[in-house]
């Protein structure tokens, strides 16, 4: 079992995958503590040999495996990429590239909606994961076998899944159906977090500007003060706390220190000046500079049977082409598309439409019926008047 723990090891491990059409790439990581993940352990399978590499190492630098990774002759596959890629986007600043996410490519193969690995690598090729460490602390110090064992796993067993997954892709003509995800994951704006857009994830009932206002202020506070010391969020600032600030814009210490959750020490201390800095800013904003919330998608009375009907269609269509649902179209397309024909919405767009889209269109506009025939629902074409 091959651990690399020095930077010349990992070189010469790197060196003999060059010539490797695809490598296999997964990644174990803490982020309970900090803001940005902790990197703990990097595996790596090439076409005869994985190896896990230690980061953790000491005099460890990992500048050959970022070579690899960004290499454009070697195809890099992931399971479930989003979070190992924003890992590599926040130590290089560039999405490895070219990449494969065996998740998606499973969605468009037919085997449900985000499926899991264990689940994948079972159907695919009948091998059993060992789940006992999945849990595992992976930033402490000696790594058992079992840890390790598990570990490349992930990578060894992604070998032949990939594999499979490559030639039901090219028997059915649907490779080219993963090119507006692999757009999106290999955009590194896609792993960026923006603080002045951080408010947005708070659920509040308001869209009173000015609320949004200050709430906007605190939220891009804590996002950079949080990025700046490295740790979680909530040790900052709890989203409570914070939409209790911008509920009731406190402007002294004393308000300040009345939030609840907040408690005095905070609000005399640095970062009781910081907020109250940023509520001031909030509250001294021009009336054409305030946020405004989402516009609201609220759908057009009576259309809810039309989007039911969609539902159904979808469920239909994808089943019969053996695709994941999720990946054609969510509820909010089929209440756009059952609002508006030019909807803004992938289902109406590239492959989605001609496998979805179009169908959607002519049931809306009754030249497509859903009839039920010995108990199954078919889909009955409707001639033109």
């Amino acid at each position: 079992m091959m651990l690399i723990t020095t930077t010349a090891d990992l070189a010469a491990f790197v060196t003999r995958l060059k010539g490797a059409e695809y490598v296999t790439v997964d990644t174990e990581f803490m982020r309970e503590k900090t803001y940005w993940p902790q990197l703990c352990l990097v595996q790596v399978a090439g076409p005869d040999e994985a190896a896990a590499i230690d980061p953790l190492a000491e005099g460890m630098d990992l500048t050959p495996l970022f070579e690899l990774l960004h290499d454009p002759g070697v195809l890099k596959v992931f399971h479930a990429a989003r979070q190992d890629v924003e890992i590599f986007v926040h130590l290089t600043g560039a999405v490895p590239a070219p990449l494969f996410d065996t998740q998606i490519a499973a969605m468009v193969c037919g085997f449900g909606d985000s499926v899991g690995y264990e689940t994948l690598i079972t159907k695919l090729t009948s091998a059993r994961i060992d789940k006992s460490s999945r849990f595992t602390d992976w930033s402490q110090r000696p790594l058992t076998e079992r840890q390790l064992s598990y570990a490349l796993s992930d990578v060894t067993h992604l070998r032949p899944a990939y594999e499979k997954l490559r030639r039901r892709l090219a028997k059915t003509g649907r490779e080219h159906w993963l090119d507006e995800e692999n757009v999106i994951l290999a955009d590194p704006a896609t792993y960026r977090v923006d603080p002045e857009e951080a408010w947005r994830r708070l659920k509040v009932r308001t869209e009173k500007p000015r609320f949004l206002a200050v709430l906007k202020e605190v939220a891009a506070w804590r996002e950079r003060e949080a990025q700046r010391k490295d740790i979680p969020r909530n040790r900052v600032l709890r989203d409570e706390a914070i939409v209790e600030i911008a509920a009731h814009a406190p402007t002294s210490v004393e308000d300040l220190a009345r939030t609840r959750g907040l408690g005095a020490s905070l609000a005399q201390g640095r970062y009781g000046t910081e907020v109250l800095a940023a509520i001031q800013t909030a509250l001294a904003l021009p009336p054409d500079q305030l946020p405004r919330p989402d516009p609201r998608n609220d759908m057009p009375p009576g259309i809810a049977p039309t989007v039911e009907l969609l539902r159904v269609l979808l469920k239909m269509v994808c089943d019969a082409n053996d695709v994941a649902s999720k990946l054609v179209a969510t509820v909010a397309d089929l209440e756009a598309i059952a609002a508006d024909d030019e909807a803004d919405v992938p289902a109406l767009k590239g492959w989605r439409r001609e496998l979805f889209g179009e169908p959607a269109l002519k049931l809306k506009h009754g030249r497509l019926a859903l009839a039920i025939e010995k108990r199954k629902v078919k889909l009955v074409d409707i001639p033109a008047a």
